[in-house]
């Protein structure tokens, strides 16, 4: 009788909150959904071998799951997920391409890194095609993000130190096409919500974070960062603040943004890896990797108020609104 009340419970509790928190759990080869209030499991389905990154469409619908794969076998295929039925409606198996990684989603196009074949693209689920390609020429592209407009990306190289431009004014006839050199080991990145900067943090511990000028695609300063192994980088939702995972020290780092000076470190727990700010930006939810954990933070006092255990190894994660 308690179980069936408790389920009940959780079933209003679930369906008072139309938000959903996507987890991608690495080792178990899971996507987790989350209700964002409860802290609760809602429940988790397969997806394809070492998902690393997941991303929703703008209507909170559909959602691509990035299959990079293992070691020895890298992954070929995106999962596209109905989000409201919480199942996978197809596998997208990917034109001789490899390792996809990095995600965005704008509308219902979905911009992908394929860190295995030195390129990104966009898959569009409307037409559920990939409607172009474009190579970046560089080892390890990581991480994107694209600028408001959908007129540039921007790709994190970890392998080649540097950041590439693709400038897609004239796709896709001609898509330009730039490398700026940055801190060694770029992988977190992020544009500040009024595209004045773009920043990139290394990854090693000399590294430190670099920030790109997106008028002029030109380095402007290199701020050290001290971090062990940065992860992640995300801009909060006003612009004034940078926050930086590192799973080896176990902490967020938030940066000020016009002085580029670290104010304040959070401890979490064991790996912190992805980040994600819910759309109001009051809260950040972290995927502690080595903790299988999911933690969230109040984005008001910088203190942890929650967690929910999803499985082994989270990382990427997406929010449905």
């Amino acid at each position: 009788m308690k179980r069936a009340v408790a389920s009940l419970l959780l079933f209003f509790a679930v369906a008072a909150s139309a938000d959903t928190l996507l987890v991608v759990n690495k080792k178990d080869a899971l996507l987790a959904f989350v209700d964002p209030e409860s802290l609760k499991v809602i429940e988790k389905i397969r997806t394809g071998e070492g998902p690393h990154e997941v991303a929703v469409s703008d209507d909170g619908k559909t959602a691509v799951v990035c299959n990079y794969g293992t070691a020895p076998n890298p992954g070929v295929s995106l999962m596209i997920v109905n989000v409201p039925d919480r199942r996978e409606v197809r596998r997208f198996m990917l034109p001789g391409l490899l390792r996809p990684h990095g995600i965005q989603a704008i509308g219902s196009r979905f911009y992908i890194t394929f860190e295995g074949s030195r390129a990104i693209g966009r898959y569009d689920h409307a037409t559920d095609r990939l409607d172009w390609i474009g190579g970046t020429g560089q080892d390890v592209t990581h991480m994107l993000v694209v600028a408001p407009g959908e007129k540039k990306i921007y790709t994190a190289n970890i392998g080649s130190n540097s950041v590439s431009v693709l400038d897609l004014t004239n796709a896709p006839r001609q898509i330009a096409l730039k490398q700026i050199p940055v801190a060694k080991g770029p992988e977190g990145i992020d544009l500040a919500p009024d595209g004045s900067a773009l920043w990139v943090a290394g990854r090693t511990e000399e590294g430190g974070i670099t920030v790109i000028d997106p008028k002029t695609d030109s380095v402007v300063r290199t701020i050290p960062s001290a971090t062990k192994f940065a992860n992640r980088l995300k801009f909060t939702h006003d612009g004034k603040q940078v926050l930086v995972s590192d799973p080896k020290t176990n902490e967020i780092w938030i940066f000020d943004a016009a002085s580029g000076q670290l104010v304040k470190k959070i401890p979490t727990a064991a790996g912190p890896s992805g980040i994600l700010l819910t759309p109001d930006g009051k809260r950040l939810f972290v995927a502690c990797a080595n903790a299988g954990k999911v933690q969230v933070i109040d984005t008001a006092t910088w203190t942890i108020t929650g967690e929910v255990e999803t499985g082994n190894e989270p990382d990427g994660l997406a929010y449905a609104h």
